[in-house]
């Protein structure tokens, strides 16, 4: 029978009313005892990975009477892939649901917990990591039992039916049937996938040998750099994956190798890490990771889990945790909620932020094996702590109580003094040095009257230079009362203002000794005469307004004022006010000065493509775009003291479509290096309205780490950055020099001080002012010592 719609919309179920379409037979509804898994009785599920046979072997454990059917289209001893990694919280889990697969995993299991990193000749060990694998054709036997012993009904070699009719047929749906899903791409108009390719291609192997450690091991051939991720799953076997970026791909040849000519090619190319020993296939093919994202994990009675969800890059090894953690996770929330529909919202409301979170650090690892080549120079412990804390899931800290050892050496390597962590280690900028790593980033606070610093700013930016940071950087401050975002921006374009700036730097160096003080100076360019943030952010003035002017005449959003096309002669203007304002700012006794040429005012706007459509000098190619940041830098630079540095903050990506991309941030930040300039500080997005940021953690510093290795300037990396652990981690990777901490501040600020105490550190980096020392130790917040019981009576 044919549904009325052209695409075929799964049944419903639960607490949600089934409505017939003509022709469709009424879908089962199970039985109406008010049982609160009644809703789940007939389940189906769509391939036979471990994700879905784990949830087959969940489900039927939990209700003994439920049917479950399993359909995979290959062999029970199919599989193309050799090894699977399992983490000890994945275990945790599944030894808690299912002890008696819990039991047998853990009689296959090969544990270590060594990584050995393998670079020009030289091995980095590092230890405590611990890991637990198996063959995962062992896995899949070991979940074939328990589902037989369970009762559920395994069907291989066969296609399941198309999902519609299973969703007739059954209370529930799990498609589980990976990442090339078929049941995904029937329901594309409801799950709305997105899928990501990258630019490595890798091959899965094997060999019969088990290495002693996990193993990335770099090769620099004279096609370009490949990488070897390898490691044990039998007591004689191990897994081997080759990757590298399709260019070096194509230029060694292996496009035009079989199967075996490929697998040869790579045994010679890492036979050091081989022994000299061959690797084998299993149906290996060459291929190109694709993330996977959906907006939505379920329609009706039809439920995605593990690949067919989301993928994550397997240089964390976690696709199967994912899939095994999903399953956990929805047989949960089928026990805890009374119908389908809550259950499927439940399940995806748990998972989506632990999916998210790992599929943040999976694309961070990518893209760190994608851009390996930038850290081939890096001493061979720096590059070797690079690589283990790629994904920031291993940072700092938690390499430190891993491996003290490694970690030690590593720091007296980037030359920390001894009992000194990386933030609180020295940088130099010019003629300025910073005693430590940390920034307060420029921070607006729309609190000026007719551009002018008050008590408020004295008092904000004096705590903060208290606080301990070695550099405390001010809002951008306007050139001129048309280039202010707000009536409560701060402006350096009078005399008066300059009078009061000279207050707060006169305020930091005399009672912060030790702590720099910069301006960052700007011009608003088409985001100006706007309410206050609280008020409203980026909407206009409801009167007061002031004319806009930008490069080209489009308003920021549709209810934004519309501004002027800057004249030749303009342009000319606001290079000058620029330039009075530095002047104005050296005066005023500031240690730095940074070029805001970013987050879409006016310098930023001449470099957007979406922002710049001028068809003179100043606008079209990238070169032209370019020129009117240069020609301020540059006047700027003339005006400022020469032993004093300047930095430039750049977007370094519009995060919209058709606006500039990191490739892009990399040649901005080449010419402003040319130019002089002293650090780039790096962000990103603002520039347009309907940009599509990918936030999380630590965000933006890809986009600080490539600029700093391409173009070998220091770089100030700045968002989402919350904890010294993630400072630690940045500095000592060699990803930024400096790292600037916005929110944290407004929280806490004397975050640094902090930082220093629940680090343990005393030193020269970071200095108690002498009136707050007696607080330099963390309060008691209650009795800790109370003795313990040592009995428990029963009653």
């Amino acid at each position: 029978m044919e549904r009325a719609v052209s695409a075929p919309t799964p049944g419903a179920r639960g607490c949600v009313d089934v409505r017939l379409r003509r022709g469709a037979r009424p879908a089962p509804t199970g039985p109406q005892s008010g049982d609160a898994t009644s809703h789940a009785r007939r389940i189906a599920i769509i391939g036979g990975g471990p994700g879905g046979l784990y949830a087959a072997a969940l489900l039927k454990r939990l209700r003994p009477d439920r049917e479950v059917t399993v359909w995979e289209r290959n062999a029970p001893d199919d599989t193309f892939g050799f090894g699977v990694v399992l983490s000890d919280e994945t275990l945790g889990g599944i030894e808690h649901a299912d002890p008696a697969v819990h039991e047998a995993l853990q009689q296959h299991f090969v544990r270590w917990d060594t990584i050995d990193i393998v670079h020009r000749g030289t091995r980095q060990t590092s230890t405590g990591h611990g890991f637990a694998a198996l063959g995962r054709k062992r896995l899949l036997e070991i979940l074939h039992d328990r589902c037989r012993a369970l009762g559920v009904e395994l069907r291989f070699h066969t296609e399941a039916p198309d999902p519609a009719r299973l969703a007739e047929a059954y209370d529930l749906v799990i498609a589980a049937d990976g990442v090339h899903s078929t049941t995904r791409e029937a329901y594309a108009h409801v799950f709305r996938p997105h899928v990501a390719t990258h630019h490595c291609r890798y091959i899965w192997l094997a060999a019969d040998f088990a290495l002693d450690a996990f193993r990335f091991e770099i090769a620099e051939t004279e096609h370009g750099v490949m990488q070897l991720h390898g490691y044990p799953y039998a007591a004689d076997a191990s897994t081997v994956i080759v990757e590298m970026r399709e260019e070096v791909w194509l230029a060694a040849g292996f496009g035009e190798l079989d199967e075996q000519e490929s697998v040869e090619h790579c045994a010679k190319i890492f036979a050091d890490a081989l022994g000299g020993r061959p690797l084998r296939s299993n149906k290996s093919a060459w291929t190109t990771f694709r993330t996977v994202v959906n907006e939505r994990w379920s329609h009706g009675n039809v439920v995605l889990l593990g690949d067919a969800a989301h993928t994550a890059h397997f240089s964390i090894g976690s696709g199967t945790k994912l899939a095994v953690e999903d399953a956990l996770a929805l047989a949960a929330c089928l026990e805890e909620q009374d119908c389908l529909e809550r259950a499927l919202a439940a399940y995806e409301a748990e998972r989506r932020p632990v999916v998210a979170s790992t599929q943040r650090a999976a694309r961070a690892s990518l893209e760190w094996f994608e851009n390996l080549r930038l850290y081939l120079d890096q001493p061979p412990r720096r590059f070797a702590f690079n690589l283990l804390t790629r994904s920031r899931r291993v940072t700092h800290d938690n390499l430190r109580l891993r491996d003290a050892h490694f970690t030690e050496a590593v720091e007296r390597e980037f030359g920390c003094p001894p009992g000194t962590p990386p933030m609180f280690t020295p940088f130099r900028l010019r003629g300025l040095t910073l005693r430590n790593r940390v920034v307060v980033s420029p921070m607006d606070m729309y609190s000026a009257t007719d551009g002018l610093p008050d008590d408020f700013h004295l008092v904000h930016l004096g705590a903060r230079a208290l606080g301990g940071a070695g550099l405390v950087m001010t809002e951008m401050v306007c050139v001129s009362p048309e280039g202010r975002i707000t009536p409560g921006c701060t402006g350096l374009y009078t005399g008066r203002q300059a009078e009061a700036w000279k207050r707060v730097t006169a305020f930091v160096h005399t009672r912060a000794p030790g702590t720099a003080i910069g301006v960052q100076l700007g011009h608003s360019g088409r985001k100006g005469s706007t309410k206050l943030m609280w008020e409203g952010m980026d909407e206009p003035l409801e009167d007061g307004n002031w004319p806009l002017v930008a490069p080209s005449p489009i308003p920021y959003k549709p209810c934004s004022q519309a501004p002027r096309e800057l004249s030749r002669a303009q342009l000319t203007d606001i290079r000058e006010q620029f330039a009075a304002a530095a002047a104005r700012a050296a005066r005023a006794g500031f240690d730095l000065l940074e070029l805001h040429c970013a987050h879409g005012y006016l310098l930023s706007g001449f470099l957007s493509p979406l922002t710049n459509r001028r068809t003179d000098a100043y606008g079209g190619s990238f070169a032209r775009r370019l020129r009117f940041p240069l020609e301020v830098f540059d006047a700027v630079r003339g005006v400022w003291p020469e032993e004093k540095p300047l930095t430039v903050r750049i977007s370094a990506t519009d995060w919209a479509e058709g606006g500039n991309t990191a490739e892009d941030a990399v040649e901005i930040a080449r010419a402003f290096a040319a130019h002089g300039a002293d650090a780039i500080d790096v962000s990103t997005g603002q520039v347009v309205a309907d940009e599509r940021p990918e936030f999380g953690r630590s965000y933006q510093t890809p986009f600080a780490d490539r600029i700093r290795h391409e173009v070998g300037v220091p770089v100030i990396t700045v968002g989402a950055i919350s904890s010294w652990d993630d400072v630690n981690s940045l500095i000592l990777a060699g990803r930024t020099d400096l790292c600037a901490l916005a929110r944290p501040h407004l929280y806490d600020p004397h975050w640094t001080l902090h930082a220093a105490a629940e680090q343990g550190y005393d030193g020269p980096g970071v200095v108690w002012p002498a009136p707050y020392r007696a607080g330099s130790r963390r309060p008691r917040t209650g009795r800790t010592d109370a003795p313990k019981p040592r009995l428990t009576l029963g009653t």
